[in-house]
């Protein structure tokens, strides 16, 4: 978690998003945090990154993935999802991006979920795992941060975001007896209610 913070302090300023046509898609947001997170002279990009990164390159280029990568990429639907799996097939990492639209017009919000599986799709959450937004502003073409306010619960818990809908789905384990238990987190197009 601490890595989280430290991820999204280092752009607590926010960066340009850049981009071809009328407005940004959701390929557009995540180049551009992941290009602001490798040129920021403040931040080191951790190894994560850098694949993701080039997971992004290589669909945009046509060329095939990295070893241990898949790309899931819908624009029409805002929504990208990259798993890497080590060379044993024993850890995942979810990295998991989207955009919505929000009621004032003016706005867009760019989330990225980081979470870490392991064989038999157990969470085992790491260093890096975690659910983080930025605003995105129309007309400065500027994404900044924001807290949305969701108590993120680590122990047992995912969220995923939507490819379908505009809901995040929050699924809870319970260790003793195995049962899941799910949520929604709805969308109401300033933020998200239960």
């Amino acid at each position: 978690m601490a890595a989280l913070c430290w991820l999204t302090m280092s752009a607590q300023d926010g960066f340009k998003v850049k981009f071809e046509g009328v407005a940004p898609d959701i390929m557009d947001f995540a180049l551009a945090y992941f290009t602001f997170m490798d040129d920021d002279p403040e931040n080191t990009p951790d190894e994560w990154m850098n694949g993701v990164r080039k997971s992004l390159q290589c669909y945009l280029t046509g060329d095939e993935q990295p070893q241990g990568f898949t790309i899931t990429v819908d624009k029409k639907a805002g929504y990208i999802l990259i798993k890497q799996t080590d060379k044993d097939g024993e850890f995942t990492h979810r990295y998991e991006m989207c955009y919505w639209n929000m009621a004032d017009q003016k706005h867009k919000l760019f989330a990225l979920n980081v979470e870490l599986w392991q064989e038999g799709m157990r969470l085992n959450p790491g260093q890096y795992d975690g659910l983080m937004f930025w605003r995105y502003d129309n007309a400065k073409k500027w994404l900044t941060p924001v807290d949305m306010g969701i108590k993120m619960e680590y122990f047992n818990t995912s969220y995923g975001l939507p490819r379908t809908g505009k809901d995040i789905t929050v699924t809870k384990w319970n260790e003793a007896t195995g049962k899941k238990t799910t949520r929604t987190l709805k969308w109401n197009g300033r933020g998200f209610g239960k």
